[in-house]
């Protein structure tokens, strides 16, 4: 059973919701959550950069929709046990991202709680929103940068291993210049959170089509979630646009399949469930 699935099917009275962000009068509206011991663990982050990755998540799903982030509401559950360092900390690391990307912090709420739970919800601005429907049979479907990495450091953490203090486990890369540049060649496009694979069965699902893959793509690439790499589409006949913005930017981009006819399922072993 996807929960997931099944709790948004069963609580929403709208149609808009099913993407990235819900985009509304030239607005998109955005949460994710960032929970202790779902996303991750104390002893593997400091709290500036707990702090961090909350907020960069969150931004993530901004820009995989082609807005510009402006405003962010932050709820967090706070331990009786954390110190005042500590939530300074946490509080320098949510600051650090937020103004990266020019975002004012406008409110939110705080609540006691027996583990660091944190909630941020992004309003951002788009004239042009791009959304996970819109893919097409004959089309191509490509991501950016290097996957695999993720999955790779998160299971030498869970063995008690160290890893890079600059890994993308613990700060993702956002592609924001790729994305305002090359979203109009779009055809659609999401954020990796979950895994390739898992992004693609919902893709597949959304658009009713399947895939010609044109290369192999391995397990720990494609079950490596919390990429928060870009996965989207285009006509073939703009690929060189593509590969212009890429080589512009100097963002990664790997082709790797065609839309076809038919279904796809991922297998992977699903992310936080």
């Amino acid at each position: 059973m996807n929960k997931e699935k099944f709790f948004i099917k069963n609580i929403s009275n709208s149609k808009i919701i099913g993407d990235d962000g819900a985009f509304i009068d030239g607005f998109v509206y955005s949460q994710d959550a960032f929970f202790e011991n779902v996303h991750f663990k104390k002893e593997w982050m400091s709290y500036e950069q707990i702090g961090n990755k909350a907020m960069l998540v969150n931004i993530s799903d901004a820009i995989s929709m082609n807005a510009v982030p402006l405003y962010a509401l932050i709820t967090a559950a706070i331990p009786p046990s954390m110190s005042e360092a500590e939530i300074l900390s946490l509080q320098k690391g949510l600051k650090k991202a937020a103004r990266k990307y020019n975002i004012q912090i406008i409110g939110g709420d705080t609540i006691a709680n027996t583990k660091l739970d944190l909630s941020i919800t992004i309003i951002s601005k788009t004239d042009r929103p791009i959304y996970r429907k819109g893919l097409k049979k004959g089309q191509l479907l490509a991501y950016t940068g290097t996957l695999g990495s993720s999955l790779r450091d998160l299971n030498a953490l869970f063995v008690g291993k160290k890893i890079s203090p600059n890994s993308r486990f613990y700060a993702p890369k956002l592609r924001d210049a790729f994305m305002y540049s090359a979203a109009k060649h779009m055809s659609f496009c999401m954020d990796i959170s979950d895994g390739l694979f898992k992004e693609l069965e919902r893709v597949s699902e959304i658009n009713r089509v399947g895939y010609e893959f044109l290369k192999p793509i391995s397990k720990e690439v494609g079950c490596s979630g919390e990429e928060y790499e870009l996965l989207f589409g285009f006509d073939e006949g703009d690929l060189s646009k593509i590969l212009e913005v890429s080589k512009i930017t100097k963002t990664k981009v790997t082709v790797f399949a065609r839309a076809v006819k038919g279904s796809f399922v991922c297998d992977c072993k699903e992310w936080h469930f």
